[in-house]
């Protein structure tokens, strides 16, 4: 589409000088493939210069000291043993910015004015850049502020893969891709360790719904378990050298997973060689003795008193009992113990200070949320929106005033600052348009029903879906008699959240039939989306002219948004998720194996996500990696360094990326890879490779793009090993996973 007003591009300052900062860093690595170099994030590890001193303190330390190190002696610490100059183990909640400070033994904050933090935009924001170096201004920004409350371990990022849309905390994790969730992972974790503060990767593993997840045994063959839910986790210890692991809740073939031997001891530790702590998530521990041998190093929660913990009197007890040595006890010690050396905690006098609620991490929250934005539709050339044209705009919805920096069951932000997109409007609209705003809709929710077995937890919120005629008669109103009109829909974080799963894909408070109302009473409406998951929209998509979805987005969503909508930004955010037309399209569901009760397997396989949609030919409402511009691009010139590579080559993929607009914008190259007859099942296309690209109007930019031959094995249960088939390899370039714009074949001798 071709767009005469004129655009004024954000740069980031604070962006540029994060990059120049790294670029002559250790941890970013440059290829030497090719000139044009592919940036590497590498963390350092665990420290093992202290060792000696370490075992002479655990020389010294009472059995009764070393087991105070091992759980939890307040809500989010371990304890300290003063006399020997070993502090506590501080530790915080974090996927969306530092945690307020709680009660030692409960979750009632303190009501401190000395603990606010930056609002961060929620994982699935953060992926929806598809921008690893935003990754790592996310993870450096946030564990400054960490550092500047304290802390020692961020409990953060959460990277599970998003298995089924209805997911409560799919608004908090990054991807339904295995690839694209390493690429992001490892650079967040290496920006926390940056600032001596140890992250948290969490939920180790399998841990894909909340539906039953204190109990429900997940069972997933080898292939699936290695090739879709593990890279990630594989990729921040072998590569951001992660400091500590969080154990999940529910069971693994069978096991718990805080004491899973398959997972934490010959998986993580033997194999990929962890040498961090495991530490439980909260209440999720079940013995004593079988947990530590199993893998476990921390045991945290809150049901009942710290000393009742299971490594804590009884862990005293079984070893005094014989059933379990001091030497396996001191081997967790040891582990903790490093851990406080590697985030200087200990030993140490020149431990980085951090800073909170600064301007520049207000900046570092909104050029996330800036990448982030999706333009999914976009007729008419109904956006951006052109104040200079508008006297009176309708701002319809009770998401234009809602703030989602606290709410729901999980962990959020007590935060100075949080631009709503009604704001965000007023701070970026001229005094001269007269902003008339109307609610639409009300977030209400039922005293009465409780959440059906089967459809949601128990726990689950149950929405009221009537509208009021008033509150509707306005929006309609107001949509009518405006020069423009922007419908601001979708969810919240009371209604997305931990502990539940959502019972469909409805959208919740009757939005729906306000939306087509207020696009009766005005076909131009702009509809904008505020969620972190995929909701039913099939049909305000098609009634819509101009669809926009936007996410929890943080401290300056509103801003971002708002420069979205007006055009200071050219939208760039492509969707780490398949939006599918319906529910019972999606793997999990169409396999009939969501939510399971006692039991849930995963029969879908490999196929997860757009690679079931693809290879079963099933078309989404919205496909992966999909996101309109305000500009338009081509690719051209599409070629490789050489046809034919060995298992150790690295693929040099070379194209130009032309803008045919008028407007500066950044595009994704998306690398997908095909097999061509295959001696293994194999999904129609996986993602490979990414780089995002910004072109100035009218302007080509040459691309080059690195893939390494390895990335294209597959997981091979019979040798227990990554095999590279031989053979061809189609290589697929689009802009979505549906929208492949070149091809080429190479082969792998």
């Amino acid at each position: 589409m071709k767009i005469k007003s004129k655009i004024i591009t954000v740069f980031s300052l604070s962006l540029f000088l994060n990059f120049m900062a790294c670029k002559g860093d250790k941890k970013l690595v440059k290829n030497d493939q090719n000139e044009s170099t592919e940036k590497r994030y590498l963390g350092k590890p665990v420290t093992k210069d202290f060792d000696s001193k370490i075992d002479e303190l655990i020389a010294e330390m009472t059995l009764e000291e070393k087991t105070g190190l091992l759980h939890g002696n307040s809500m989010f610490a371990t304890a300290a043993v003063e006399r020997l100059g070993i502090p506590e183990l501080k530790m915080a909640d974090g996927p969306l910015g530092v945690r307020e400070e709680l009660e030692k033994e409960s979750w009632t904050p303190l009501g401190l004015d000395d603990d606010y933090a930056t609002y961060y935009p929620a994982g699935a924001g953060l992926s929806a850049t598809w921008n690893p170096e935003l990754a790592y201004t996310f993870g450096n920004s946030v564990g400054k502020e960490t550092r500047a409350r304290g802390k020692d371990v961020l409990l953060s990022p959460a990277i599970n893969i998003i298995r089924t849309p209805l997911g409560g905390r799919t608004y908090e994790y990054f991807t339904e891709d295995p690839f694209l969730n390493k690429k992001l992972a490892v650079p967040f974790v290496v920006g926390i360790q940056d600032n001596n503060v140890a992250a948290c990767v969490k939920h180790f593993a399998a841990n894909n719904q909340e539906t039953h997840r204190d109990y429900v045994n997940v069972k997933i063959a080898e292939r699936p378990l290695r090739e879709i839910y593990l890279p990630a986790f594989e990729a921040t210890v072998k590569e951001a050298h992660a400091y500590s692991m969080m154990g999940a809740y529910n069971k693994f073939r069978g096991e718990y997973l805080c004491e899973n031997d398959y997972m934490l001891n010959q998986i993580l530790r033997d194999e990929w060689g962890f040498e961090g702590v495991v530490i439980s998530d909260w209440a999720a521990v079940h013995t004593t003795v079988n947990s530590l041998k199993s893998g476990l190093d921390i045991e945290m929660g809150t049901p009942k008193d710290f000393d009742e913990f299971f490594l804590a009197q009884p862990l005293i007890d079984a070893a005094k009992a014989g059933e379990i040595s001091e030497e396996e006890i001191n081997k967790h010690v040891k582990r903790v113990l490093r851990v406080m050396y590697s985030v200087k905690s200990m030993g140490s006098d020149d431990r980085k200070k951090g800073s909170i609620s600064t301007e520049a991490h207000f900046k570092d929250a909104y050029n996330i949320a800036a990448e982030s934005v999706v333009l999914l539709k976009n007729e008419n050339d109904l956006l951006p929106l052109k104040a200079s044209r508008i006297k009176t705009l309708a701002v319809i919805g009770d998401n234009a005033k809602k703030k989602n920096a606290l709410g729901g069951f999980g962990a959020g932000v007590k935060t100075k600052r949080e631009v709503t997109p009604l704001e965000g409007l007023q701070n970026r609209l001229p005094k001269s348009v007269n902003i008339q705003f109307a609610q639409g809709y009300e977030e209400r929710y039922s005293k009465t029903e409780k959440a059906k077995l089967g459809d949601v937890t128990l726990s689950g919120p149950v929405t009221i879906d009537e509208l009021d005629p008033a509150l509707v008669e306005e929006a309609v109103n107001a949509a009518k008699n405006a020069d423009a009109a922007i419908i601001f829909a979708g969810s919240n974080r009371d209604y997305e959240t931990e502990a539940s799963d959502r019972a469909s894909l409805d959208l919740p408070f009757g939005q729906k039939e306000l939306i087509e109302k207020v696009l009766e009473a005005n076909p131009n409406t702009i509809v904008v989306m505020i969620a972190g998951a995929p909701y039913d929209i099939d049909e305000i998509s098609q009634k819509s002219s101009a669809l926009v979805w936007s996410w929890f987005n943080g401290s300056e969503g509103g801003n971002a948004l708002a420069n979205v909508l007006l055009g200071d930004v050219n939208p760039s955010g492509k969707l780490p998720w398949t939006m599918p037309k319906k529910l019972e399209d999606s793997p999990a569901h169409a396999t009939n194996s969501f939510p399971g009760d006692e039991t849930v397997s995963y029969d879908e396989g490999i196929l997860v996500g757009y690679r079931w949609f693809d290879t079963k030919n099933i078309a989404p409402l919205y496909p992966f990696g999909y996101g309109l511009s305000y500009t338009d691009f081509n690719f051209s010139d599409v070629e490789t360094n050489t046809k034919t590579y060995t298992q150790n080559d690295t693929i040099s993929i070379r194209l130009n990326v032309e803008n045919t607009g008028e407007l500066a914008g950044k595009e994704v190259v998306q690398v997908y890879v095909s097999k061509i007859e295959s001696a293994v099942e194999r999904a129609d296309k996986e993602l490979k490779a990414f780089k995002k690209v910004e072109v100035s109007a009218g302007k080509k930019a040459s691309v080059n793009i690195q893939l390494p031959v390895k990335e294209l094995a597959y997981y091979d249960v019979s040798s227990k090993d990554w095999v590279v088939e031989p053979g061809i390899y189609n290589l697929k370039l689009g802009n979505s996973s549906r929208n492949i714009l070149e091809e080429l074949e190479i082969t792998i001798q």
